[in-house]
């Protein structure tokens, strides 16, 4: 039987031990000042914290503040009030040690797939040498197949594999986290599946700590150590947390054959349904 964790009933002191402090997110609140004095307060006092190999996805309605929380930890956003603390230190300022993977893929047009993994591993991994660097996006290019795409030019590039290589230059420098919002949103269903278990294959090879935002419950728990729920926004909170206790490798349709999955799920949706109704 899945029992979600209800995040107020949740020690925050020891899930910050258990993870060994790796990434501690502590009282964030995020507010956009108006010109006659108000505020609007997206996130209302966040805490959370992921461990070192950990695979959180976090889901919620749109206007929840799902994407600025992952800004702040990426640190593209200033939190209001609270703090963000990677391996004790605060997070001030973007940083090589977490990156980013956008939706919409952001590669430059006039660079090959080669050439974008490439450009990353200059700017953070001066101190290899050249044999290396080489070494490096070749074998981060074969993590995600497009070996044979390597001299293609992002027009030449279906929308997985525009993802796939933006997945390849953030991986390629070794960063301790891999921040994600909504990865495969804009792909087609097939491709997203498949995305989604290259993604998995390579995080379960190279464990680091992953930040998922998605809308998609089944993307979640089959990728996923636990799914955080958020509550509507304004003033939006966790609302709970829920344990996925499948072990990895996963096989989907395995998972999807088993009871406790569709308890989790429903679960989850249940979650999604009742703050729907409150919009």
């Amino acid at each position: 039987m899945i029992k979600p964790s209800n995040y107020s009933s949740l020690s925050k002191t020891n899930d910050y031990e258990a993870n060994l402090g790796f990434l501690a997110i502590e009282d964030v609140v995020k507010a956009y000042p108006h010109k006659d004095g108000r505020e609007t307060v997206i996130l209302d006092g966040i805490n959370l914290t992921i461990g070192r190999d950990e695979y959180i996805s976090i889901i919620g309605h749109s206007g929840c503040g799902k994407s600025t929380l992952l800004k702040i930890v990426g640190g593209f956003e200033r939190a209001t009030a609270g703090g963000v603390f990677l391996e004790g230190k605060p997070i001030r300022k973007p940083g090589a040690e977490r990156m980013m993977v956008f939706q919409n893929y952001s590669l430059l047009p006039w660079l090959t797939v080669r050439e974008n993994v490439r450009l990353a591993v200059d700017e953070v991994l001066d101190r290899l040498s050249p044999k290396e660097k080489q070494e490096l996006v070749a074998e981060h290019l074969a993590m995600v197949n497009l070996t044979a795409a390597a001299d293609k030019y992002p027009d030449e590039l279906s929308g997985g594999m525009k993802q796939r290589v933006g997945i390849a230059r953030a991986l390629a420098i070794r960063p301790k986290m891999l921040l994600m919002d909504e990865p495969f949103g804009a792909l087609d269903a097939l491709t997203r599946g498949r995305l989604q278990r290259q993604v998995l294959d390579i995080w379960e090879q190279h464990p680091q700590a992953v930040m998922m935002i998605t809308h998609d419950v089944d993307e979640a728990i089959y990728m996923s150590d636990r799914i955080v729920m958020m509550t509507n926004g304004p003033h939006a909170r966790i609302g709970e947390i829920l344990e996925v206790p499948f072990s990895h490798p996963r096989d989907r349709k395995q998972l999807r054959e088993s009871k406790e999955y569709y308890e989790l799920r429903n679960h989850a949706l249940g979650f999604l349904d009742r703050y729907f109704e409150q919009e």
